[in-house]
């Protein structure tokens, strides 16, 4: 398939005579402030080297909330290239990953490209974000786009849409219990592995700061401290866990009108009300 790459601000597009309406870029603020290491392997997976080569689609792997999804996004602005997030669940069907029918005001059927099969038209970046929630039926539909072919099939519309040659995909999955197993034909087309830990403290911080610049740092430093004790411990809480504490705390202080009160106290709270009574244990008692 020849392509005339349409603009980020183009909603529609016309394959083989079928007209399809497409989706739109996601802009957030994020921005990747752990480890450079993984940001390079990511790059490196997406990286051509030779007329005769093709970009891999490498996996982030990693428990919820370390970071996989903004990694994802950061590498692919440093592409300068558009981002299309598809959130998997387990009710994804083939056709919510493609193309699906909708019945216009007219009567009508229309055609609607998800954003996956909108990033391979535009050229841009698709993260298939816990991908290892869908089933084997959805993971089915996209075989031929993961290895040389790179293209899908649409029954719905009748199409075959090959991906344009700047179309880059990754998948994050969640390191838990609460997902299937990626068949094995799909799993060797989903290289390299990536994998994401709990960041350093410094990174941590770093991290608090970016996303909550106007909290104390005697909020920071408390979550910190919490974290980094539970990581000994092996427990899954996370970067996200702490930047929710630290939120709702800072929220608990402010409503006392500049009273701090017992700031120790509004802490020990918001960490059972995010994370329940086990969560104590980790905690340092004055």
């Amino acid at each position: 398939m020849n392509y005339s790459l349409p603009s980020e601000h183009e909603s529609r597009i016309s394959i083989q005579g079928v007209e399809i309406a497409l989706g739109f870029p996601d802009e957030f603020n994020f921005a990747w402030i752990g480890q450079r290491d993984v940001l390079d392997q990511l790059l490196a997976a997406w990286l051509i080297i030779d007329e005769s080569d093709i970009p891999l689609n490498p996996r982030l792997i990693g428990k919820p909330g370390v970071g996989k999804t903004t990694l994802a996004y950061a590498a692919a602005k440093h592409l300068n290239k558009p981002v299309y997030i598809y959130q998997c669940t387990m009710d994804t069907r083939p056709e919510d990953l493609l193309i699906t029918p909708v019945v216009d005001t007219t009567g009508g059927i229309r055609y609607v490209a998800s954003s996956l099969v909108t990033a391979m038209i535009r050229g841009g970046v698709c993260i298939l974000d816990e991908a290892n929630r869908m089933s084997e039926k959805s993971w089915a539909s996209l075989a031929p786009l993961l290895d040389t072919r790179r293209y899908i099939e649409s029954i719905v519309a009748g199409l075959k849409v090959s991906a344009h040659p700047d179309f880059r995909i990754c998948v994050t999955m969640n390191d838990d219990a609460s997902t299937f197993e990626i068949p094995e034909y799909i799993h060797s087309r989903l290289q390299p592995q990536i994998y994401l830990d709990f960041p350093e403290s410094e990174e941590e911080r770093r991290i608090l700061r970016e996303n909550l610049p106007f909290i104390d740092e005697y909020i920071v430093d408390y979550v910190i401290n919490f974290l980094q004790r539970a990581h000994v411990g092996n427990e899954n809480y996370t970067i996200r866990d702490g930047i929710n504490v630290a939120r709702y705390a800072a929220k608990r202080i402010k409503c006392l009108n500049g009273n701090k009160g017992n700031v120790d106290n509004l802490l020990r709270q918001a960490i059972v009300m995010t994370l329940g009574d086990d969560a104590l244990t980790y905690l340092i008692e004055p």
